[in-house]
């Protein structure tokens, strides 16, 4: 069997964190291995990748066939592309120089493609706490407008309508009799004290009637005049 490039996972439940090594393909995945070629952290944003360019060449060179995983690893770091330099040289197409000089300014491109990546992605991590912190600045408002509210003394606008409902219905109903009592009986000796003004009144006119009875008496009898004569 070849050697095979590919991954040995090491790291904790749920966070795992890869080798990349060269080992016998007869070997277990997590067993020996000949040679580290490098790391692979997928836990972190982008991906942490370490490869040793100039050893995973040599390895492919002797014949190393790397897993679908490595594969795309040693692709991304320009392992590949490096091997493809280094068979062009092999072969007289290619001075060592020129090799160098196109695998470094592919190392730029990427570099730059990589760096732009980060910085999209802080600025993403940015807008998401600062819409984070409006967010929890809301909430804080609200719970405190909801505090000074309830702090305040309750307005009869704030009165529910059961609470409406259980007055009324509780309210007692003799009290309307007893507030219209007094004017009954404020009438009352209204009633009784015009008989008596009309008493008094018929009384002075009685008083007429009797003074001229008294005064009748004085009045001179014409016949003894008439026996004097």
């Amino acid at each position: 069997m070849p050697v095979r490039i590919r991954l040995q996972r090491h790291g904790k439940k749920g966070k795992p964190f890869y080798w990349i090594v060269a080992a016998d393909g007869r070997a277990k995945r997590d067993g020996k291995f000949l040679e580290k070629l490098g790391i692979y952290n997928p836990n972190t944003n982008p991906a942490t990748i370490e490869v040793n360019v100039d050893d995973s060449v040599k390895w492919l060179f002797n014949g190393a066939q790397p897993s679908d995983t490595a594969r795309r690893i040693l692709s991304y770091k320009g392992v590949l592309l490096k091997h493809h330099l280094m068979a062009g040289v092999r072969k007289g197409a290619l001075t060592e120089e020129e090799a160098e000089k196109k695998f470094q300014a592919w190392l730029e491109e990427k570099s730059k493609a990589v760096a732009k990546k980060e910085e999209n992605l802080s600025k993403a991590q940015q807008e998401a706490r600062k819409k984070a912190l409006e967010a929890e600045r809301e909430v804080s408002e609200k719970r405190a407008q909801a505090a000074a509210e309830a702090e305040l003394p309750e307005t009869p606008e704030a009165v529910s309508a059961e609470e409406e409902v259980e007055a009324l219905e509780t309210a007692p109903a003799p009290e309307e009799s007893v507030a219209q009592e007094p004017e009954v009986e404020a009438a009352a000796p209204a009633e009784e004290a015009a008989p008596e003004a009309k008493a008094e009144e018929a009384a002075p006119e009685a008083k007429a009637e009797e003074a001229p009875a008294e005064e009748a008496p004085a009045k001179e009898d014409p016949k003894p005049a008439a026996d004097k004569e």
